[in-house]
């Protein structure tokens, strides 16, 4: 076979030497290949040469075939943090390292990118999207995409569609107006499968329009008629629920396995004639197509390799995109960049400041090699000449944590860990491993040597050592039975359950709890035993479908939970206020926990939680030098934002978050982000996410975001979308736009701007297309275009910004086509959505 670029399609040489293979096969053998052979690999076939292929979340890294510590990935920069970006480049070299990551763990396809829209800032994956503008969304998943599949790994584009909130989302049905499903929720796709030639996507949970997506018609008519898709379509993990109608459509993988609704029921269907054998084989076919530009195929030629990355260059790469993407949304008489010369005392303080979160909860989850705090990085890159004191402030969390690798022993007194034992129901141990977390996590599988179906329980054992003398909290969460020992007494043995109605996976994410009070001597330890019950989950909840069943019944997930003593939030906060009233700079460091953000549910509320406002406010009572850094993935309510002299927004930023934020607050790095979603000043008039009768109706149309500002009922934001300071200034100086607009084509528009400042920056020139008094519904104004610049104090640069035809175009539900109105639009050119001092006008024509 001639062996193609890794983005083109396979030639026809190619092609007809797969569907040669194809037809070597019997229909239980295509048939066995478009189920998972388990959680994350699928079926080999030696009879066509295509061997295991292995998929793998996520967004936030490659985590493998493991979910815990004892596979460790590089810990990315969040989705929103990529796309505050806004430097595509920079986000595909990031798609390499993610490639390279990929095969140094045996993974030939990444379950990435998230393409799904901000439509509300309630939404529980938001962290895990890009943006809310489908333009931003599209450019940097193509770069993404670019950047992974160039590394010889196939990119999976999902959730294809409406999969934008988290509430009943294995069931609802998004009402989606087509104008807006066309023109907002399905351009990212478009536009990824178009320009990025993305190999693979995935259909969402939910129903669109009264069907749901793993059988819509839209995978037909969307994917494979409007946009000649030639790649894989596979379902999010246990979305797949009926044979004949999810196979008539365009579905070709059914995940996981080996359990699913195709296998014999869809052989059966096929000799029956209710499914077609071609529609079988052409899912075959793109499944072959898949293995073979990934290297799953023998005497294929193996796929470009990825760039070589040792773990300085990762750690390098990581920290300049976290830097990258750091948006700094206010600083009051240029605060930032600190002076280190000037500086003898810094308070860090905060619950985020000594134990950040670097991502978001759910199957974005990786286990990193290590983390670098806001406190551990600040105090390296200020050294013993600077005193740098530290306080948490406030504890915002209502749960108990897993245990921290630090407080627990191995029984045997050999080092840090736990050991876990797998045993049957009469005790037989079954087998044995040691583990450094409190987190545990086995997905169909309990491991080599350990027989999955005899394991009747699981037994954590371990010796809590006690860092400072106080009562610790000591126990389990997860659904199923459990019982603790401490210093061998039992005491509880507790059946853990979700309430009625619950989602399994929000369950999974945030699981009920039993806790047991122990006080504890410095220095002293107890031996504790944890053991859970692994028992079908529908033994143990109630009101749940099928899906939840299958999947509760293929996981087992269940945490060690301690909490060591701390003070109050009354005690915490004076101490803090101490601290920051002695020191020559405060550094805050809020944010959301776990309980807030993630997979598997939506946010109620969008205010820190705790008492962090209450915080943040003391301390800038108390020194008006106090930097607040916000470590959240997606906005929060900032009400004291005019208060405190700098608002750094850092996202969920990937381990390296402590050594990029010393980088910023420093000026060895410039803060690179620009808003890629409006950040509220209030929760009024947000778009919901809980469905009415199982129907989610997404009233506000085109209206998301900022493209809603200036409607009825719109209220100002906290910060506008593309927002986002740097440490210098710049002035716009002229806008050109060559000629008019014809279809099908692209005008690159130049804008002059001058670096006013004192030191050298980047800038990111967003141009926005409007047409006042238009016969269409349309937004005020709507991204078509952006660029990247960098010039130096007094210099002038011109950024070159392209915009499509399509930036003109609306979707016409009569004709069911793009159409352009034409005449006059006007473009506005500035530094966000609300600042945007150049404007001209350029005309639409029809030829």
């Amino acid at each position: 076979m001639t062996r193609q670029p890794t983005t083109d399609a396979p030639s026809a040489t190619d092609e007809a030497e797969l569907a040669r293979r194809l037809g070597t096969l019997t229909l239980e053998q295509k048939v066995r290949l478009l189920t998972g052979a388990d959680f994350w690999s699928l079926h080999p076939e030696p009879a066509v040469g295509l061997r295991r292929l292995v998929v793998s979340d996520g967004p936030a890294g490659v985590r493998g075939e493991l979910w815990d510590e004892r596979s460790p990935s590089a810990n990315v920069p969040s989705p929103t943090a990529l796309a505050a970006t806004w430097d595509e480049p920079l986000v595909e070299r990031l798609g390499g390292l993610l490639a390279h990551e990929a095969r140094a763990k045996g993974v030939d396809v990444l379950l990435a990118p998230t393409v799904n829209l901000h439509r509300t800032p309630y939404g529980g994956r938001h962290f895990e999207c890009f943006s809310e503008d489908p333009l931003l969304t599209a450019r940097i998943g193509v770069a993404y995409v670019r950047g992974v599949q160039g590394g010889g790994v196939a990119a999976t584009v999902k959730h294809f569609v409406g999969n934008d909130s988290e509430t009943q989302r294995m069931t609802l049905d998004a009402r989606i107006a087509e104008r807006a499903l066309r023109e907002l929720y399905l351009a990212p796709f478009e536009r990824i499968v178009g320009e990025g030639r993305v190999w693979a996507v995935m259909a969402a949970y939910n129903g669109v329009n009264g069907h749901p997506m793993t059988e819509s018609p839209l995978l037909r008519q969307v994917l494979h008629d409007d946009w000649d898709f030639g790649g894989l379509v596979m379902s999010d993990w246990f979305a797949a629920r009926t044979t004949e109608p999810s196979a008539r459509a365009a579905l070709d993988l059914v995940m996981p396995g080996p359990i699913g609704p195709w296998g014999d029921a869809l052989v059966a269907s096929v000799r029956k004639g209710k499914v077609d054998e071609a529609l079988v084989d052409d899912k075959v076919l793109r499944l072959l197509r898949l293995a073979a530009r990934v290297g799953a195929l023998t005497d294929v030629p193996a796929p470009t390799l990825p760039p070589h990355h040792d773990a300085a260059s990762v750690a390098a790469r990581l920290r300049e995109t976290a830097a990258a993407g750091f948006v700094l949304a206010r600083n009051e008489n240029a605060q930032l960049p600190l002076d280190h010369a000037t500086l003898h005392r810094v308070a860090v303080l905060g619950p985020n400041a000594a134990v950040a979160r670097t991502l978001g909860g759910g199957s974005a989850t990786v286990f990193p090699p290590y983390t670098v705090s806001p406190l551990d990085g600040i105090r390296a890159a200020l050294g013993d000449d600077v005193e740098v004191t530290h306080g948490v402030g406030v504890t915002p969390q209502t749960r108990t944590p897993a245990a921290a690798l630090s407080y627990l022993r191995h029984p045997d007194g050999d080092g840090e860990g736990v050991e876990v034992n797998f045993l049957s129901g009469d005790g037989t141990l079954l087998g044995s491993e040691r583990r450094a977390g409190g987190a545990y996590t086995w997905m169909g599988s309990y491991g080599p040597g350990v027989p999955t179906g005899e394991v009747a329980r699981v037994e954590v054992r371990t010796v809590i050592r006690a860092t400072d003398a106080g009562r610790y909290a000591i126990g389990g969460s997860g659904i199923g039975r459990f019982r603790l020992s401490v210093a061998g007494a039992e005491v509880f043995d507790v059946r853990l359950q979700l309430p009625p109605g619950a989602d399994l996976v929000e369950g999974l994410m945030t699981p009920p709890q039993r806790l047991h009070a122990v006080d504890l001597a410095e220095g002293e330890e107890t031996e504790v035993v944890l053991t859970h019950d692994t028992v079908t989950h529908d033994a143990v909840t109630h009101g749940i479908d099928s899906t939840d069943d299958a999947l509760g019944d293929a996981v087992t997930m269940f945490q060690l939970n301690l909490q060591p003593p701390h003070g109050s939030d009354d005690e915490e906060i004076e101490r803090a206020v101490a601290l920051a009233r002695e020191a020559d700079v405060a550094v805050v460091v809020v944010g959301t926990t776990e309980e807030v953000e993630s997979e598997g549910f939506d946010r109620d509320s969008l205010a820190l939680p705790g008492r962090q406002d209450e915080l943040v406010r003391r301390v800038a009572e108390a020194n008006p030098r106090t930097v607040v850094v916000v470590n959240s993935g997606a906005p929060v309510l900032l009400p004291w934002s005019e208060e405190v002299a700098a608002v750094l927004l850092a996202w969920f930023p990937g381990q390296e978050f402590g050594n990029a934020l010393a980088d910023v607050l420093l000026g060895l790095a410039e803060p690179g982000g620009r808003l890629p979603t409006v950040w509220p000043a209030t929760e009024e008039g947000l778009p919901a996410t809980e469905p009415v009768d199982g129907v989610l109706a997404y009233d506000e149309g085109l209206f998301i975001g900022y493209r809603g500002d200036g409607r009825t009922g719109w209220r100002p934001p906290r910060y506008a979308f593309g927002h986002g300071l740097g440490y210098t200034t710049w002035e716009y100086v002229s806008i050109d736009v060559p000629g008019e607009m014809r279809p099908g084509a692209e005008l690159a528009v130049e804008v002059r701007i001058r670096n006013s400042g004192p030191r050298h920056g980047k800038e990111v020139v967003q141009v926005y297309a409007g047409r006042p008094g238009s016969a269409v519904e349309r937004p005020l104004r709507w991204l078509a275009g952006f660029a990247v610049v960098e010039a130096e104090p007094g210099e002038e640069a011109v950024a070159t910004v392209t915009v499509d035809a399509r930036a003109f175009e609306h979707w016409d539900t009569e004709v069911g086509g793009w159409a352009a109105e034409l005449g006059t639009f006007i473009l506005e050119a500035g530094s966000s959505s609300a600042t945007l001092p150049l404007v001209v006008d350029i005309a639409v024509g029809d030829s």
